[in-house]
């Protein structure tokens, strides 16, 4: 199989490559970063000044931004890495408030308590779902762990400004453009094929 560069594909099919990036699953996308030693898990800091990755994947988002500089620059991004101010893997306190913070290590599902807490701090509205957890790492990304209130505050803001699903939900994309027929899983192999077929090609030297 003949190498290609990227950046000698024609722009019509570059831009088709990218955009069709979105169908990939997640071992799919894996797959590709190890070959290219591109990370995906997410590292923390320890009070000690050490780093250590844990088994926490980065977000499909935030992997396929990372594969697309690198296919187009050639440049791995630099691993996701929190910040040990953010970091607590000590157990959600039993009279948890709005004034607790949310530490990475401790956004825990199925505690009954925070959960409570956060819909009684929005009005009754609040879900697990891909907003709320997008939104916990954008604030750790930002080196912030944010307190309760200011967390609820902000997944009500991010519910209402998120009207459409981000283009990487491939299926809830598709179905919001109205493209996703009965068939939507068998388009999904297809365009996921094609695309792991030219990645296996490229050279980015």
């Amino acid at each position: 199989m003949r190498p290609i560069s990227f950046s000698k594909l024609p722009k019509g099919e570059q831009k088709e490559l990218l955009e069709d990036l979105n169908y990939l699953n997640g071992t799919e996308i894996k797959s590709f970063c190890k070959r290219h030693s591109i990370p995906y898990r997410i590292a923390i800091e320890t009070r000690d000044g050490d780093r250590r990755t844990t088994k926490d994947v980065d977000r499909k988002g935030v992997m396929l931004k990372r594969l697309r500089h690198f296919l187009q620059t050639g440049v791995v991004l630099e691993q996701t890495c929190f910040p040990a101010a953010i970091v607590c893997f000590d157990p959600l306190p039993d009279n948890i408030t709005q004034d607790d913070r949310l530490f990475y290590g401790q956004y825990d599902k199925t505690n009954s308590k925070l959960i409570a807490l956060l819909k009684s701090l929005t009005g009754g509205r609040f879900a697990n779902g891909a907003v709320a957890r997008i939104l916990a790492r954008e604030f750790w990304m930002r080196g912030e762990a944010p307190r309760l209130k200011e967390y609820a505050s902000a997944w009500i803001q991010a519910c209402t400004e998120h009207n459409r699903p981000n283009p990487e939900w491939a299926f809830l994309s598709d179905r919001a453009n109205k493209v996703a027929g009965p068939d939507w899983k068998q388009l999904r192999v297809r365009k996921a094929s094609k695309v792991m077929k030219l990645l296996n090609q490229i050279n980015t030297g």
